[in-house]
């Protein structure tokens, strides 16, 4: 029996290497629905390829083109998620809309999946409280498909809490590691936008240089499985060849190895141990290597004292990605220097109306949204009186 699958966010890195699993094994799936924004020549390319059942255009002027030249066409595009209309469950949703943006199309598409993976970490650190209260609903299974993240997921199976000591989440150190501290106020968003060993998009390779991204998955790893802060520690793996370290308390320490390529995180939980996936990686096999692993130069990497609050309070974690967000879209449009980031982000965990929002507990993606825009708001006034 074919898997029916589903991309939200199809046009983007996750998206498209989520079709490259696909184009491996193209007798084993259907393609229920994608959706994408605004790249109209990729866009009309996968309606061309996939012929999906739906495709879900978000920018009003790239729908009004693509419809026209569709219309009469086998999928049927539409431009919100709520027209969306299935005669049955798709298998499997991948959720790969980048940011705050991606919750409320990645609650939809719980409700009509059996299974979700989750790609989008904003959705689940700003609505993880919605998301698990729908997925348990719907009964739909929600899998991480960050490295980090499905690493965690995997070394946990067969563990409880209480049978580990420290989990640490492995950080590459972006393409500054090696920069001396008088080099960081020349950095620019060419340098911090070329990630030494991952290909991403600009936004998540500027939280990888900043390490932003870290506190970000210590945040997800808190909301997924429960964790305490406490039993969480970042550390430097330049290899980037491990993506999660269980460290127990009967003294072993198991680790998870494996390229740096969403790939195979990707498949694995397709896939989910099917034989079918044996064939897949046979010629992608790593060789052992050297492994290095450090502990993180907080002078450099200032944001990483914001662990510690991040996920203080129930909101918290809305205000700090809400920030970042403005923040790396400032410093990519080069209205922020680089330094800047870390400072604004510690203000605004300081400003003297943060409590007021960080304490509530919101019940519905308005509430979160309020929060959010507070924080955005809030920044840029920072920013532009600076």
């Amino acid at each position: 029996m074919k898997i029916s699958i589903s991309i939200i966010g199809s046009t983007g890195s996750v998206g498209r290497s989520t079709l490259e699993i696909v184009d491996k094994k193209r007798k084993l799936f259907n393609i229920d629905i994608l959706s994408a924004n605004k790249n109209y020549k990729l866009i009309t390319s996968q309606i061309k390829k996939y012929r999906p059942k739906l495709f879900i255009i978000s920018d009003f002027k790239i729908f009004n083109h693509v419809y026209k030249k569709f219309k009469n066409s086998e999928t049927k595009i539409i431009n919100n998620y709520s027209a969306i209309k299935l005669k049955k469950k798709t298998d499997i949703t991948v959720s790969a809309i980048p940011g705050i943006i991606g919750l409320a199309p990645t609650l939809k598409m719980i409700k009509i999946s059996k299974k979700v993976l989750i790609a989008n970490k904003e959705s689940v650190i700003c609505g993880w409280s919605l998301i698990s209260k729908v997925s348990k609903k719907n009964k739909t299974k929600i899998i991480p498909i960050d490295s980090e993240h499905f690493s965690i997921l995997k070394l946990l199976e067969n563990h409880s809490l209480n049978e580990i000591n420290k989990i640490y989440i492995t950080a590459s150190g972006g393409p500054f590691l090696n920069y001396k501290h008088n080099q960081f106020k020349k950095i620019k968003p060419i340098h911090a936008i070329k990630h030494p060993k991952w290909k991403m998009g600009k936004k998540i390779s500027v939280d990888s240089s900043t390490m932003m991204n870290k506190i970000l998955e210590v945040i997800e790893a808190q909301k997924l499985f429960k964790i305490p802060n406490e039993k969480l520690e970042i550390i430097i793996h330049p290899e980037s060849l491990v993506h999660a370290i269980v460290e127990l308390k009967n003294g072993l320490i198991k680790f998870i190895y494996h390229k740096t390529s969403m790939l195979i995180p990707l498949a694995n939980a397709i896939f989910d141990g099917d034989v079918k996936i044996n064939d897949f990686f046979k010629n992608y096999n790593s060789k052992i290597t050297n492994l290095t692993f450090q502990k993180v130069n907080e002078k450099k990497f200032p944001i990483i004292k914001i662990k510690k609050r991040a996920n203080e309070h129930p909101s918290t974690s809305i205000i700090v990605n809400a920030t970042n967000e403005i923040l790396v879209d400032q410093f990519l449009q080069k209205k922020l220097p680089f330094l800047s980031i870390s400072k604004i982000i510690m203000s605004i965990l300081n400003d003297r109306n943060y409590l007021k929002y960080a304490i509530r507990n919101p019940k519905n993606i308005d509430q979160i949204n309020e929060i959010d825009f507070w924080s955005r708001n809030t920044t840029l006034k920072k920013i532009n009186n600076k």
